[in-house]
């Protein structure tokens, strides 16, 4: 089985519902595997494919809510459908807000439970899709040469290349290499791209550092506050030679 193929665990401490749950998933071309407890699931070897996890709420030990909050300590991710003979409207809203994809009460009907295990299982191969797609981008600006990291964020600033330029103390020329293999080993085909992936990236890009222009006042020009002190002082003196 490879790490691309869906699996659907299924956790029951009733043999007939495990027996009868793993035909069912079988016949939708998944693999499934069985357990007749929380623990035996968590001693249990699992790939890092698509997959989904049918839940019995009422377990001998370790109940299904225990193996949810056990699961979500260990920060595995993977999609919960709970079943229950005897759920309540406390227990599904505690399980939901923890996370769980579903909530059915026995007897399941088999279109309500395979419906809900074709969504989870979407769910979770679109998670590990988003999680490979996230660890691609990073390694490559990880890629990217210190001055290239430079560059780009000023570029997704907003700056100019003439603006980058005078920020790096380099030739626009030299800027202008600079993008253009930031933007191919980044494999952005816009600015706009570039921009959407820095978002991503995060404070890795961060550009909020102040440039030069902002870092310190024009040469000649006193900031704002000082000349606003400047020019009362110089009022004040008139008054009192008054």
């Amino acid at each position: 089985m490879s790490g691309s193929d869906p699996t659907v665990f299924v956790v029951d401490d009733d043999p007939s519902v495990r027996k009868s749950t793993e035909r069912l998933v079988r016949a939708m071309g998944f693999a499934v595997r069985t357990f007749e407890s929380a623990q035996a699931f968590l001693d249990a070897a699992r790939d890092d494919g698509p997959a989904c996890l049918v839940l019995d709420v009422e377990l001998p030990g370790r109940s299904g809510l225990d193996l949810q909050r056990e699961l979500a300590r260990s920060g595995a991710e993977i999609p919960i459908i709970f079943v229950t003979g005897h759920g309540d409207i406390p227990m599904t809203v505690r399980a939901m807000k923890d996370g769980a994809a579903e909530f059915l009460t026995k007897p399941v009907r088999s279109q309500d439970l395979l419906d809900a295990i074709r969504a989870a299982v979407e769910r979770d191969r679109a998670r590990l899709g988003a999680r490979r797609a996230d660890a691609a981008l990073r390694g490559r600006y990880e890629r990217l040469t210190a001055r290239e990291r430079e560059v780009m964020a000023l570029v997704v600033a907003g700056l100019l290349n003439k603006q980058i330029a005078g920020e790096l103390g380099a030739t626009e020329r030299t800027i202008k290499f600079h993008r253009a293999h930031l933007m191919k080993k980044m494999q952005a085909e816009s600015l706009a791209e570039l921009v959407r992936m820095a978002a991503q990236l995060g404070k890795e890009t961060d550009a909020s550092r102040p440039t030069r222009s902002e870092a310190k006042p024009s040469e000649g020009r006193e900031p704002e506050r000082e000349r606003t002190a400047s020019a009362k002082v110089r009022q004040d003196g008139r008054e009192a030679d008054k």
